[in-house]
């Protein structure tokens, strides 16, 4: 996975032909990192790839969406796309069946205990979430709200500014994340 979007941040950089500083500046990702980012010398982080996201104008579930070629109606578990952030204990299945031209996608996230995640600018301004807590507790900062999550409930948000993704140190999460 890590080849795979290493060759697809090289390419959006390339389409948009933007230098490494540039994309630095845009994405306040240091040139060096972005340099081993596209050489997949380093795993990216969820933070640096929302960055990346943000400064691409792309959903981080887009970004991984944009490696796949052909769209299918349906796949099974075991073929939907898990990304992993071992640093901060953070797993991303995708499980909408791939299409680049269709936009809402649905997502299974989970989450460790005391793990935390910071996303500084949406990729979209206004992009519309529908998060659905299934196990754990979490809290959700959205506008410089914090929302206390407990399973089976929803939360419904525009994302404009900065978002944050907490878990207590005695609980992981897992959720369903809609995104429209």
């Amino acid at each position: 996975m890590d080849h795979l979007i290493a060759r697809r941040l090289k390419a959006l950089r390339a389409e948009r032909e933007w230098s490494l500083d540039e994309l630095a500046r845009r994405s306040t990702v240091s040139r060096a990192t972005l340099s081993r980012l596209e050489n997949a010398e380093v795993s990216p982080t969820a933070q640096v790839l929302g960055r990346l996201c943000a400064a691409y104008g792309l959903t981080m579930s887009r970004l991984m969406r944009m490696m796949e070629d052909d769209f299918t109606p349906r796949v099974d578990r075991d073929q939907q796309p898990l990304w992993v952030d071992q640093s901060i204990g953070f797993r991303r299945r995708s499980v909408s069946p791939p299409a680049k031209a269709l936009a809402g996608e649905v997502l299974e996230c989970e989450l460790d205990p005391d793990a935390h995640i910071t996303y500084e600018n949406p990729p979209r301004p206004g992009l519309e979430h529908h998060l659905v807590l299934i196990e754990g507790r979490l809290d959700v900062t959205v506008d410089g709200r914090t929302h206390a999550l407990n399973p089976g409930d929803c939360l419904r948000y525009q994302l404009y500014g900065p978002s944050a993704f907490v878990t207590p140190a005695d609980s992981a999460a897992r959720y369903i994340l809609f995104i429209l």
